[in-house]
């Protein structure tokens, strides 16, 4: 379930904001363009797939990287760990 921080995330990536809490009221909008009330709220619907695509992403470049050097995701834990 996605809070307050990870709406802010996806809705200003570049950042420029800060969160206290998990109410629209904590957030503030230091270097970046404010958004509504309603879009952080409607946010909240399409957050979760949002997370969820982000983390697909990382998971394809980390994939990439192991294959093109040639090793298994538990090989390169081995190595790392």
């Amino acid at each position: 379930m996605a809070e307050s921080v990870d709406v802010v995330r996806m809705l200003r990536p570049e950042g420029g904001w800060i969160v206290r809490g998990n109410d629209y009221e904590g957030i503030q909008f230091i270097e970046c363009e404010p958004f509504t009330k309603k879009e952080w709220t409607d946010g909240f619907a399409i957050c979760d797939a949002w997370i969820a695509e982000q983390d697909a992403a990382k998971t394809a470049q980390r994939q990439a990287i192991l294959d093109r050097i040639g090793l298994t995701a538990d090989e390169a834990k081995l190595l790392l760990g």
